[in-house]
């Protein structure tokens, strides 16, 4: 049997207020099981966006499909499989996790019987079952916000839309809400979230979109876009676990076919560019791990991103 296949869409999705167009035309279609990340500087029109993809404001023309339903016209049936945190609502501070999400799952139609149940496992999701009966005003902003994403659970959404998780929160918080949205996605889940941090594009999503000015600019996997704007090059970050020695690094890693050039980032992480698809990068990293030096984790790198994303921004002021 195949799993459902779930979709985002927008089709020429316009929003304009006056004299001011916040979105214009915007044609993109996302699906699938992975997380997209939706880049842009502040004003670019990602919370627009994802406003009318949840029918929070309605678009001056064009139509947001979700699972191919039209969000405006049938609003409950599109929307019946989504999970959103957008512009996070203050809990009330004199109640318990439990609490909190007890009167969310009501306002769901989560059936009583369920509610204790569903309520647990999604607090366990966002790694707050110990605090799961603690007055949530003594909770730090990333303790609220984990809590914000645990309610976006609670009907155990296929599609979830996150506007900027992070903004906000100390680099501790920050960290445990990537974490958790990286987790999101071993459910089958199609994750769409927006933001403005680079490195926080690179580390969580598969794919991105980036907006300005109202209008998509590119949509493609990280690797993709990076080497399309780059000249055909694509720089990764390689991790070790533990430090790479000077013959691996000046002799064995430049051997590999497709590798131009590799360099340090620090002891146990390296910068290699290479040229190529990504067939070529999936058989530098095959003979990366071939080499028995510690390899453990890969991911475009974030200088490659913030080039690209600078250098398009540019172009389309």
């Amino acid at each position: 049997m195949t799993e459902n296949v779930h979709s985002i869409e927008t089709v020429d999705l316009t929003k304009v207020y006056g004299s001011f167009t916040a979105l214009s035309h915007l044609n993109l279609k996302i699906e699938g099981a992975k997380c997209v990340g939706f880049l842009g500087p502040n004003g670019a029109g990602k919370t627009t966006t994802l406003k009318m993809l949840t029918d929070l404001i309605r678009p001056s023309s064009g139509t947001a499909l979700i699972d191919g339903i039209n969000v405006h016209t049938h609003k409950r049936q599109a929307l019946d499989s989504v999970g959103t945190v957008i512009e996070t609502p203050e809990i009330y501070p004199s109640l318990t996790p439990r609490e909190a999400l007890g009167m969310v799952a009501e306002l769901r139609g989560v059936p009583h019987s369920e509610r204790k149940k569903r309520i647990e496992e999604v607090v366990e999701e966002v790694r707050m079952s110990e605090w799961i009966d603690k007055r949530v005003g003594k909770f730090s902003k990333g303790m609220k916000q984990r809590i914000c994403i645990a309610s976006a659970l609670l009907n155990d959404p296929s599609v979830i839309i996150l506007d900027e998780p992070t903004t906000g929160l100390d680099p501790r918080g920050m960290s445990e809400v990537r974490d958790i949205v990286k987790s999101l996605k071993n459910k089958n889940r199609l994750i769409f979230m927006s933001s403005h941090i680079l490195s926080e594009v690179a580390d969580v999503c598969d794919e991105v979109a980036i907006i300005d000015h109202g209008k998509l600019l590119v949509y493609d996997t990280l690797p993709k876009v990076t080497a399309k704007f780059s000249g055909g090059e694509t720089v990764l970050e390689v991790g070790f676990s533990r430090p790479v020695d000077d013959v691996v690094l000046g002799t064995k890693i430049p051997a590999i076919p497709g590798v131009a050039s590799a360099q340090r980032k620090d002891e146990k992480n390296l910068v290699v560019v290479y040229s190529g698809t990504v067939a070529a990068q999936e058989q530098i990293l095959k003979q990366l791990a071939n080499m028995d030096v510690g390899l453990i984790s890969y991911r475009p790198a974030t200088s490659a991103l913030e080039e690209v994303y600078l250098n398009l921004i540019a172009d389309s002021r």
